[in-house]
């Protein structure tokens, strides 16, 4: 699908596994120049060699540190002029139980999944200023409602950056930069709890599908990456301060 994105030159926060490595392939096969961020260098490398992501660059840096951002966002610039596309990836819902938050556990599981995104939007801002650029943050459906056993701090993360979205969409906007989210619920890829679930007892995870999603299964990175592929492109330009839900059926509200 030819979603104008050519020779844009597209940033993925996050991108060396799981959902954020799917979307940088995803904006790649659309013909965009990636830039691959993590905080292992080592990582980037392998990831970018293994998908063949030709004339791509990566950056290591701790974006829930905001010198790391900056730095990230001068080196994008130092090596491509500008920045197209934002892809705020970086997140985990690895956390504390329900009711053993910690203060410390509350402000590291904020810094990974709000300051994360936050310090990269405003490090990159005026580079999407001038290119009227796009910027796509990866949330969760734990943001939307109360899901059942989902660590607190980690629900309320994902609920602080949906109102940031909303909130920043406007003065973005603007300023000619679009802002979305997506949500996902909950999806499998190598190393994710949904793929240590299936291997301990795949038919409990079967019957909780059932009952709980609408389509009975567990999404996919693949499907992730392509919604967001199109809210980054000018296919999706009338949208911007949206949460997109993508659960299979999910959540209730």
């Amino acid at each position: 699908m030819n979603l104008d994105l050519v020779k844009k030159i597209a940033l993925v926060t996050g991108s060396s596994r799981g959902i954020g490595r799917s979307i940088a392939e995803a904006l790649h096969s659309e013909g965009c120049q990636l830039i691959l961020n993590g905080r292992n260098a080592s990582d980037l490398v392998s990831a970018s060699a293994s998908l063949s992501l030709s004339g791509s660059v990566v950056i290591s840096a701790d974006m829930s540190c905001p010198e790391d951002a900056r730095r990230l966002i001068a080196e994008v610039i130092d090596n491509f002029g500008r920045l197209d596309v934002l892809v705020c990836n970086v997140g985990s819902g690895r956390s504390v139980p329900p009711g053993s938050e910690t203060s410390e556990e509350w402000q590291r599981v904020f810094a990974n999944n709000l300051w994360s995104t936050t310090n990269t939007v405003e490090a990159a801002r005026d580079s999407l200023v001038a290119s009227k650029g796009a910027i796509v943050c990866v949330s969760s459906i734990c943001g939307l409602e109360v899901i059942a056993g989902a660590p607190v701090t980690y629900s309320a993360a994902k609920a602080a950056l949906h109102a940031y979205v909303r909130g920043i969409a406007r003065p973005l906007g603007k300023q000619g930069v679009r802002i979305n989210a997506v949500a996902p619920g909950n999806i499998i890829f190598d190393g994710s709890v949904w793929a240590l679930k299936l291997a301990q007892d795949a038919e409990l995870v079967q019957a909780t599908l059932d009952e709980k999603v609408a389509i009975g299964r567990l999404g996919t990175p693949e499907e992730v990456a392509s919604l967001v592929t199109y809210l980054a492109s000018p296919r999706a330009s009338f949208a911007t301060g949206a949460i997109w839900t993508l659960d299979g059926g999910q959540i209730h509200a």
